[in-house]
């Protein structure tokens, strides 16, 4: 049989373009594959498949290369990278969309909003979506329309076996089911490669944002204003707040609301009104000026940095949020940080067990945010994130699969709960070899008998 020989725009170390080729958003841990292959169809992603299998090269996925632990990496290797495959086609009629597996958040936003629709996803404008809607999806929607893989349709995806040793099969709720619900909470790279995800889509013209800002001296306050109002006020407004270091000395709360300024700024008042604001803004605009609004640059550059993150079932009690403050009082630089997104909603009224994604009960998203500049001060920076992690271990649960740790010891249970052995019977179904795999992949569930 003719060898399978590998097709789509291919990088090696020899390319010039190889240094921007392989590096992912996060710096602090470097790998070095001997080949890269950015797939222009699905039938270079079937053949890059197959090359691997035929040659038992180690390999990995990638697309928007936001794997916080880059583990869509890996040294000495194949990178089937799927970025470039980002065509999306829209059914007017259905009101539906069909997106690459390649296109990221912001080239998703700005097409959608070309019909004046959307879908429920992240801030950051390079996320792939597909890595996001894997593993759950938060973000500014959420509260309203539930998390990115809630409204998800259908997905394609090119699955070891088959003709050649690979083939591509479709999952939905009622084909491959079991497939289905794994992606929808599941995290990315586990069962295949998915090439194409189909989304229903909503409706949507102006919404409201605010800012709402304070100096570290109103710390405890706004927090806990925060914390008690987000996930319980209008569901058609979704929130964050950030406490920076004390160094930064700036606690800032935001959101967006799908309704009009006047009822936002009523909406605000148990925020507004607590401590003393350096600065409130309210405004009313396109929907597309909210994504910007909220998309950080810095959060879409390559950095040294470290990320972990968990879910909050109840609010903090004050010893918890002094515990915050003590770390953001003796942070490593001034980039540390402490994020937190309001949940509930829509996102809350779906059972743990109804997709793969199973804090539904959870209220808050939290997340550990370190960035440095120099390699040297790595270790004090991860260090800081893992102390903090423990400290408040015992007021929060689990981890989100899209905040990934290479350092929690228990990554099944913390990302998964109860969903892990429901996870294991679908790997075992759909990867029962195991071919994908990363250091805190899904391994298959075998039965002895």
């Amino acid at each position: 049989m003719e060898k399978i020989k590998l097709t789509g725009r291919i990088v090696t170390p020899d390319d010039s373009e190889y240094e921007q080729a392989r590096i992912n958003n996060n710096l602090s841990i470097p790998k070095f594959p001997s080949k890269i292959v950015f797939c222009q169809n699905t039938e270079d992603v079937l053949n890059a498949l197959r090359w691997v299998r035929e040659n038992r090269t180690p390999f990995r996925m990638r697309s928007g290369r936001h794997s916080y632990e880059n583990f869509s990496l890996v040294n000495d290797g194949l990178i089937i990278d799927v970025s470039e495959m980002d065509e999306i086609i829209i059914n007017g009629k259905e009101i539906t969309a069909k997106i690459e597996a390649g296109a990221n958040l912001g080239h998703v936003y700005n097409k959608l909003w070309e019909y004046g629709m959307t879908i429920p996803a992240g801030t950051e404008s390079s996320v792939g979506v597909i890595g996001l809607t894997l593993g759950g999806g938060i973000g500014m929607l959420t509260r309203l329309f539930g998390l990115t893989c809630d409204n998800l349709i259908e997905i394609e995806m090119v699955r070891a076996g088959g003709h050649r040793g690979a083939e591509l099969i479709k999952a939905n709720k009622n084909h491959n089911s079991d497939l289905f619900w794994a992606c929808c909470g599941g995290g990315g790279g586990n069962f295949g490669i998915v090439t194409s995800l189909t989304f229903k889509l909503h409706r949507i013209s102006k919404v409201s944002v605010f800012s709402v800002t304070w100096g570290w001296d109103d710390f405890e306050a706004a927090f806990n204003a925060w914390q008690n109002w987000a996930p319980n006020t209008d569901e058609r407004l979704t929130s964050q707040i950030e406490l920076k270091s004390k160094e930064a000395n700036q606690i800032i709360a935001q959101g967006e609301f799908v309704g009009p300024s006047s009822k936002l700024k009523e909406l605000l008042r148990p925020l507004t009104t607590i401590g003393s604001p350096t600065s409130v803004s309210v405004k009313e605009v396109p929907y597309i000026e909210a994504v910007r609004f909220f998309d950080v640059p810095s959060g879409n550059r390559p950095a040294l940095r470290k990320k972990s993150g968990s879910f909050l079932e109840k609010p903090f009690p004050p010893k918890a949020i002094l515990t915050m403050k003590q770390f953001l009082a003796n942070a490593p630089n001034e980039n540390s940080g402490i994020w937190h997104q309001s949940l509930g909603g829509a996102a809350g009224r779906i059972a743990p067990n109804e997709t793969a994604f199973y804090y539904r009960d959870a209220i808050i998203a939290q997340e550990y945010l370190a960035t440095w500049n120099d390699s040297v001060e790595e270790r004090q920076n991860i260090r800081w994130i893992e102390e903090l992690k423990r400290a408040l271990s015992p007021y929060t649960t689990g981890d989100y699969v899209n905040f990934p740790d290479r350092y929690i010891k228990d990554w099944p249970t913390a990302y998964y709960g109860d969903n892990f052995k429901r996870l294991r019977e679908v790997k075992m179904e759909y990867d029962s070899f195991n071919l994908f795999n990363f250091p805190q992949s899904i391994p298959p569930f075998k039965k002895w008998f």
